[in-house]
């Protein structure tokens, strides 16, 4: 029982902070951030859905939101929003599943199997999670990288180049942290799924066993005179 708590409470710390970093990332403007931060005098850094210019001396911060979300975008753009806002969203569900599945948490206090599910359904949401949230990140920030090694090997200069700033990092620790506490979650917990109902299937002989034993014992208590003079007693009750 105390390897169960133990799980339970660092899978959920991992899954607080994995959906957290996993949000922060989705809503910052530090994408994509200049290469060149000696020969500037501001950084500039793009998110995915504004794009800011922070004042190195006074940190004075501007910010341009981008365009309606039905205007033309770029590929890249538009579906590492979507693969994030899905991963922010199965991963903050699966925080508050394994909330609910805790059993410190008084939800269901007397249904153990059913908390123990709704553990591993919590699992298996944050899994989901985290494949959309790495494959958003990292594919976004390769291209980055690939766009920058080109401009670079063509010798080409536009006045600026990029490359992927902290939010991109953001994602990918919270993409990794989704997976390792759904792993963490599916896999402990269903051994201690399977632990359960083993013991419980190992109990049931044992109550068949005692049940039978009692009524073989109560039987003892009749001599086979009573039994026999009982039985013509309905007989005759009956005719």
């Amino acid at each position: 029982a105390g390897m169960k708590f133990f799980l339970q409470y660092v899978g959920c710390i991992f899954a607080f902070f994995s959906a957290g970093f996993l949000i922060i990332s989705t809503w910052t403007d530090c994408w994509m951030v200049n290469a060149d931060d000696s020969l500037e005098v501001s950084i500039k850094c793009r998110g995915l859905w504004w794009e800011c210019v922070t004042n190195v001396f006074d940190g004075i911060q501007t910010c341009d939101e981008y365009d309606s979300i039905y205007a033309e975008h770029s590929v890249k753009l538009v579906l590492t929003r979507a693969m994030m806002i899905t991963a922010d969203i199965l991963s903050g569900f699966g925080f508050l599943f394994l909330v609910l599945g805790l059993d410190c948490v008084k939800f269901l206090p007397d249904e153990p199997h059913i908390k123990l599910r709704i553990c591993l359904a919590s699992g298996v949401m944050l899994l989901l999670a985290g494949l959309p949230g790495i494959t958003g990140s990292v594919w976004y920030a390769v291209d980055v990288y690939v766009e920058r090694s080109s401009l670079l090997f063509h010798n080409v200069f536009l006045g600026i180049q990029y490359k992927f700033g902290w939010s991109c990092w953001l994602g990918m620790a919270g993409s990794f942290g989704c997976f390792l506490s759904g792993s963490l979650l599916t896999c402990c917990m269903y051994l201690f799924r399977e632990s359960s109902s083993g013991r419980l299937h190992s109990a049931y002989p044992l109550r068949k066993g005692y049940s039978s034993a009692t009524t073989v014992v109560t039987n003892a208590h009749f001599p086979s005179s009573q039994t026999a003079t009982s039985k013509m007693y309905a007989v005759d009750t009956r005719v």
